[in-house]
């Protein structure tokens, strides 16, 4: 079974700039749905785990370099989830690797990031055939998932907009802090009076890095409708997430479950933009309804 301990996370690494998708570490999402709760299939919620990566480069076929930024929405009920550490390295491994086109890298990141997100753990490496064209095979084989994933060229960097959360900002709220580790006794509501829909943000959520308790910065958004929540226990229930250790997914599973299961709004959605490390962002999002992904606008401190 792979852990996140068994991670390359905080060790000393080589880095390999031949296409290596063997790279990719997955690490099952049921242990820590568990913790909350959750069984395999029995979700309160749906959505995606939407990642942004910023280090992406390759050789044509003439030996000049290419790059271009790949936009990964991974389905929330994907078994696995993928180390960021083991990410990082393997769109490095692409670096002097050369491909026909941006169309073969992108069908190469589709099959490679399906086999890790969907495949059993106990496997270690998907064959001792590592063609681009072996591994398609395989995937398409024995493994689906929807998984969406673009390229975005040079060409079309001028389109990538920086924007704010909407919503009403609770970080203008001036509350005394002490809790700074998870306190989902601070979320309450008032109940009696007409039901409400609002959308809620903050910039101050931080948590840390499950294995190597590096800081995770983020902004989240909160939108739900019910009876209103609290406004200055819900900002620090996310401020005391501060000295959390727990991989950006779960954080967000783990707020969704706390308000979903304590404050009992009819609709709820959770969505969180967490700033890049290694040359990449994760931005999880959760609703408890069927609806369109969020706009992809980067945050200013993304």
């Amino acid at each position: 079974m792979n852990t996140p301990e068994l991670s390359l996370l905080g060790k000393p690494t080589a880095y390999i700039d031949h296409y290596d998708p063997d790279l990719l570490y997955p690490i099952a999402r049921a242990n820590k749905r568990a913790e909350l709760g959750l069984s395999t299939g029995n979700f309160p919620f749906m959505g995606a785990d939407i990642w942004n990566a910023y280090e992406l480069s390759w050789l044509n076929r003439r030996g000049k370099p290419q790059i271009a930024l790949a936009r990964l929405v991974v389905p929330h009920d994907s078994p696995n989830i993928i180390e960021s550490k083991s990410m990082k390295l393997y769109f490095n491994s692409f670096s002097q690797t050369v491909f026909d086109s941006e169309l073969e890298v992108l069908a190469c990141i589709k099959n490679d990031m399906s086999f890790a997100l969907m495949r059993p753990l106990q496997e270690l490496s998907l064959s001792t055939d590592s063609t681009p064209a072996a591994r398609a095979v395989q995937t398409q084989a024995s493994h689906t998932l929807a998984l969406g994933a673009e390229l975005i060229g040079p060409e079309r960097f001028e389109m990538e907009r920086i924007a704010d959360f909407e919503g009403l900002d609770l970080d203008r709220l001036d509350i005394e802090c002490v809790h700074y580790q998870p306190r989902p006794e601070l979320l309450q509501v008032t109940t009696g009076l007409p039901q409400v829909t609002e959308t809620l943000r903050s910039n101050l959520l931080k948590s840390n890095c499950l294995v190597t308790g590096q800081p995770d910065w983020g902004s989240v958004q909160i939108h739900y409708s019910g009876d209103a929540i609290d406004q200055e226990g819900l900002l620090g229930y996310i401020v005391s997430f501060r000295d959390h250790n727990e991989f950006h997914e779960q954080c967000v599973e783990r707020i969704f479950m706390d308000i979903w299961t304590r404050c009992r709004p009819t609709r709820l959605s959770v969505y969180a933009r967490y700033t890049r490390r290694g040359g990449l962002d994760i931005n999880p999002f959760r609703t408890s309804h069927p609806e369109r992904l969020p706009l992809q606008v980067r945050l200013a401190r993304q």
